[in-house]
């Protein structure tokens, strides 16, 4: 997909000329902002071999839009492991960036290695069949199955090397100092940058940190409940806004018109809990028992989603929720409400999710090197040792029920994710300590993907002052919510905001 760019793949190329200054050109079609430009920038892969081979690495600019109040530089990384960076700073129907960015910075993305466009991970396909495989050795045949194409460049894939990358890029711009915004695991990217560079580095904004001590193991077992308290927070507005949708005008009403689309997706029921009941629910025959109707409804629910699944899965053998689009559409959107109505109007016109040809057609070849460089960072600086009592509940839920919500935190957990593949390099212990100005954290309370205790670790590692936000969506910098995006300018401007705690972000327009 790169527009007149020459992309490296584990090739060895020469080096230019120490810290030349970049020349900018056309950028991959991906990148939608008019007056966005691209350069590469060379760095080594291994950069204990400074003399070795190289990868080129593409980066995205976006002019300061007033020169004359141009105050730097603005590194973005749009998290992940695996977000394509180049993009961060346009405005879409997620972001829109504050006029002041636009305006006093250079908003650069430093595409990170692996990914397309940085010298991608090139990796022959597993077998997702192999049963065997995926239970007990997946992380040792992935590192093979991209060895077989791209040799060692696996192992070069670290936020360590990334964050020197990064360096590169400063010298390469000319810049003394740079300042930095990641989102989610670029909330740790940059705080990497920020210890081993401190020198060079202004302002960090954290927007929705994650915890150092989590990487990688736990980091997906945190995420479990709360993503399914924010399924719920999903069907709650859903059902706020029944006049649009037309789904039910509670939760759990909503909960069961998923649920039959599910059902008629996978031939199976998902086994995510329902939400609690409320007197809307209760049928006309149990009005003067509706009390303890509510109270048993709600009780006995997650035992009956279980046992429901479980019987038709015996009915339909080889029936399986996560077959479902819907189902993994839901817990990819949940985070971020924007995407509700999406997902709303797919229930209420029975229009389709994601992939619609049945025959599933071959994902998109970014994607697959995506996928493909997160799993190989994840392994390659994992710290967190398995649990081995969490193995049988990844099974139950991998191979069994199918259960997404669970199966994605306790292969991690378990070990199941690494299992073949141990750690070949040791994160940086970040710390703040060097910065001339604290970081700036800012974190919602019910954060399903970077939970506000892991957050609240990582402010106090780097010394950042926190601003806590209300509601649980992930990401808050350029989300509509003017507060934040106000004391996040303040704080570049300034290095510091008083502010302390902001509403949350305006709600989602049903539609």
């Amino acid at each position: 997909m790169a527009a007149g760019l020459v992309v490296v793949q584990g090739a060895a190329t020469t080096a230019p000329a120490a810290h030349a200054a970049p020349t900018w050109g056309t950028c991959p079609d991906t990148v939608s902002t008019p007056g966005a430009v691209c350069t590469t920038v060379t760095v080594p892969q291994d950069y204990s071999r400074p003399d070795g081979e190289t990868i080129d690495v593409t980066v995205s600019k976006l002019p300061a839009r007033d020169p004359d109040a141009r105050r730097g530089v603005l590194f973005g990384n749009a998290g992940g492991p695996g977000g394509d960076s180049l993009t961060y700073f346009d405005d879409n129907e997620l972001f829109t960036w504050p006029d002041a960015l636009r305006d006093e910075w250079d908003l650069i993305g430093v595409q990170p290695r692996g990914l397309a466009h940085a010298g991608p991970l090139q990796c022959a396909p597993l077998n997702p069949a192999d049963v065997l495989m995926l239970a007990t050795n997946v992380g040792g045949a992935h590192r093979a199955v991209c060895e077989s194409v791209s040799g060692d460049d696996w192992r070069h894939l670290t936020t360590e090397n990334t964050a020197r990358d990064w360096e590169q890029v400063r010298l390469s711009l000319g810049e003394e100092q740079i300042s930095i915004h990641g989102l989610s695991y670029g909330t740790l990217l940059g705080s990497t940058y920020a210890t081993l560079f401190p020198q060079h580095t202004d302002k960090v904004v954290l927007d929705s940190g994650a915890h150092p001590d989590w990487m990688w193991n736990q980091v997906l077992l945190e995420q479990n409940e709360p993503h399914k308290r924010r399924v719920h927070d999903m069907f709650d507005w859903i059902a706020a806004n029944d006049a649009t949708y037309g789904l039910g005008d509670t939760p759990l009403k909503v909960y069961q018109r998923w649920t039959e689309r599910v059902l008629a997706e996978a031939g199976t029921t998902p086994t995510l809990a329902p939400p609690p009941a409320r007197v809307g629910d209760v049928p006309a025959e149990w009005q003067s028992l509706a009390q303890a109707w509510i109270d048993g409804t709600t009780l006995t629910g997650p035992a009956r989603a279980q046992l429901e699944g479980l019987a038709r899965q015996l009915r339909n053998p080889g029936a399986m929720q996560s077959q479902s689009i819907t189902l993994a559409a839901t817990r990819s959107l949940a985070p971020q409400s924007q995407g509700w109505p999406m997902l709303a109007a797919a229930l209420r016109d029975g229009t389709p999710l994601g992939v619609v040809d049945p025959e599933m057609p071959a994902v998109p070849a970014e994607a697959l090197i995506a996928v493909n460089m997160q799993s190989a960072i994840l392994c390659n600086e994992n710290r967190v040792a398995p649990r081995p009592l969490d193995y049988p509940g990844f099974l139950w839920t991998q191979f069994v029920t199918g259960d997404i919500f669970d199966a994605t935190g306790l292969m991690f957990s378990s070990g199941a994710a690494c299992a073949g593949a141990p750690a070949v390099a040791t994160p940086v212990e970040v710390s703040g300590d060097a910065l001339e100005v604290p970081p700036l954290l800012i974190n919602s309370v019910a954060d399903p993907q970077t939970p506000l205790h892991g957050a609240r670790a990582l402010a106090d590692r780097m010394g950042a002052h926190m601003v806590t936000v209300d509601g649980g969506d992930h990401g808050q910098v350029a989300k509509g919510n003017t507060v934040v995006d106000d004391a996040v300018v303040e704080y570049l401007r300034t290095g510091h905001t008083a502010l302390t705690s902001a509403p949350a972000p305006p709600p989602p327009v049903a539609r």
